[in-house]
């Protein structure tokens, strides 16, 4: 009997490298996991699954307006403290040229600085109109002081007067409004000659109701 020969049998082994997935989550291939394929689609249509989806998109959501909001806020920030100090060197401008003005006509007969204001509103130049204002405005602020109205500045002293005390106070309000403009807004604030003309005619009105 002749021996039984076994032939050799070759196994072939095919190597496998797993690598592991980094750590994370990608939003977009769960969502695609979700809706991509009819399990996932009635998944979606599940109340737990539909508010696992509106989860991750509300996360996002609240995560980008974080940061919009936090630069909108820097922005604020920075745009008030420029406003402010723009206010705050009209201020003093204006305080300067008061000052200066004041100085000028310290003294001086009241009938003269009311002829003054007169003769800038009567110019055909703008910037004779604004310190016309300017002028009248200091001119009702003596006048308050006077008269005893407490109060640090022109504004503080017409808020401590009544209409029974003054009735011609809302006109008073109105034309210090216009030199509060000007102060404020600079070169920004076109005077017309009718709101000039106006203003003026309302210092005026004042001027006589305190007998100035």
């Amino acid at each position: 009997m002749d021996p039984i020969q076994i032939e050799p049998v070759s196994v072939a082994v095919k190597a496998t490298t797993t690598v592991p997935a980094p750590p994370g989550v990608d939003i977009f291939s769960l969502i695609w996991s979700i809706v991509g394929n009819s399990e996932g689609a009635a998944g979606l249509l599940n109340p737990s699954g539909f508010l696992g989806v509106l989860d991750i998109i509300w996360t996002i959501f609240a995560f980008l307006a974080f940061i919009v909001s936090g630069i909108m806020l820097a922005l604020y920030a920075f745009a008030s403290t420029k406003r402010w100090e723009y206010y705050a060197k009209g201020d003093q401008e204006l305080r300067d040229e008061e000052a200066l003005y004041d100085e000028l006509y310290r003294g001086v007969r009241k009938s003269n600085r009311l002829d003054d204001v007169l003769t800038h509103i009567s110019s055909a130049n703008p910037n004779d109109w604004k310190l016309a204002i300017i002028e009248a405005d200091i001119i009702l602020d003596e006048a308050l002081k006077q008269y005893g109205y407490a109060g640090n500045s022109l504004g503080e002293r017409l808020k401590s007067i009544s209409t029974s005390q003054l009735s011609t106070l809302n006109e008073a309000w109105e034309a210090h409004k216009v030199r509060n403009r000007i102060a404020h807004e600079g070169a920004d604030f076109v005077l017309t000659r009718r709101i000039a003309d106006e203003t003026i005619d309302r210092y005026r009105r004042v001027f006589n109701e305190l007998g100035v």
